[in-house]
């Protein structure tokens, strides 16, 4: 978590946002810590380039033994990459000599500036970066009996590539590199502990793969239906665009996109879902605002720790209402049955808030926050 100078704070602060983005990670780490937040990065898979591989080498032999009449690139990095991967094979040259003879379609301008790069020139390029609005240009004309040479970001685009054949198109699919698992899974696996013990507030997913990734190595570990239940109540679900939502919305994951598919657009999302979603409760005279690891009191960002946050959520739960130290105890993450544990925490708690009469002492009884009397009625039904 990153303030800024006088007492000034980003609208992210107090919030934990995970990242699971292999490419372009540390863009959107830093975009999300400008404005406040701490970032849990783990990426939840690697990207694995295919210039041995045979399915590719085949896809480029036949493009120059038979050209394509349409060229569709749908990323920088993939489309430089088999380009890379064919001057390696010494077919660099009658590749590119077979593609500035075809009508090339760029997914958004980092690929236009790829394909621009080679020396090719793009005829169109989405406003959106949508494969959606590719495929409709595609479709509106006529594709019976045209070689389309599809060059594929990582996964199948089967939807895409079907709809083109029953338009009478001859598909070529061009496979320049491959989502797997990442090498080291530790950081993956803490992401996920973190989503289940909900100490994060956010997960972000910039690719389809991404989250079947992140599905797939929870289920492994026999986590899906904890995952899955964070995820579905407190972690919020934030992806880059609808494709990117498809595997999370099939398990029943609600999630939430920008209707610009960019990473500036995400975080500004963000940046507008996570404060609305924050705690905010008159107590003891002043306003508070209960983030996931901070609070703002009259606005002034006050960091807590874990164990204080813990206590502080559960008195929230049911606002002026007392908790016993046996209930709050539980909500202690490993304290064991020493009541003491919840004193040294609650101590800790009121030293992080800096201001003692938030949370009053029931003798005999518990704690209880210091609801204001004009706010007792609204939260008297629990």
């Amino acid at each position: 978590m990153h303030e800024q100078a006088d007492g000034a704070h980003g609208p992210l602060a107090g919030f934990t946002v995970g990242v699971t983005a292999a490419r372009r990670a540390d863009e959107l780490g830093a975009l999300l810590e400008r404005r406040g937040a701490a970032v849990q990065h783990a990426p939840a898979l690697r990207i694995v380039p295919l210039a041995d591989d045979a399915e590719l080498l085949d896809a480029t032999k036949g493009l120059i033994s038979e050209a394509p009449d349409i060229v569709v690139a749908t990323t920088a990095i993939g489309f430089r990459g088999w380009l890379e991967a064919a001057d390696g094979w010494g077919d660099g040259e009658e590749l590119l000599t077979r593609l500035q003879g075809a009508q090339v379609l760029a997914r958004g301008p980092k690929v236009k500036g790829a394909v621009r790069a080679a020396g090719l020139t793009e005829d169109w390029s989405p406003a959106s970066d949508s494969m959606a609005e590719v495929l409709d240009r595609l479709l509106a004309q006529d594709v019976s009996g045209r070689r389309i040479a599809l060059q594929l970001h990582g996964e199948p685009l089967p939807g895409f590539v079907e709809a083109l054949r029953e338009a009478g198109a001859d598909v070529v699919v061009v496979p320049v590199y491959r989502w797997m698992p990442p090498e080291d899974l530790a950081p993956l696996d803490r992401l996920i502990d973190a989503t289940v013990a909900r100490t994060l507030d956010a997960l972000t997913f910039t690719s389809a793969p991404a989250g079947a990734s992140l599905l797939a190595r929870a289920e492994s570990r026999g986590l899906l239906p904890e995952l899955l239940d964070a995820l579905r109540h407190g972690v919020l679900a934030a992806c880059v665009g609808p494709v990117t939502a498809l595997p999370l919305q099939a398990h029943g994951v609600d999630t939430v996109q920008p209707a610009r598919f960019r990473l500036g657009p995400l975080v500004q999302l963000l940046c507008q879902e996570l404060p609305t979603r924050a705690r905010t409760l008159p107590v003891a005279g002043r306003r508070i605002e209960i983030r996931g690891h901070a609070v703002l009191v009259d606005g002034e960002l006050r960091p807590v720790p874990p164990a204080g946050m813990s206590l502080l959520n559960s008195l929230a739960r049911r606002p002026g209402w007392v908790v016993s130290r046996a209930d709050l105890l539980r909500a202690l993450p490993g304290s064991g049955r020493d009541e003491h544990a919840v004193e040294t925490a609650m101590a800790r708690l009121r030293s992080a808030l800096g201001a003692p009469k938030l949370i009053q002492t029931v003798v005999k009884r518990g704690y209880r926050l210091a609801l204001d009397p004009a706010a007792d009625a609204k939260y008297a039904d629990g």
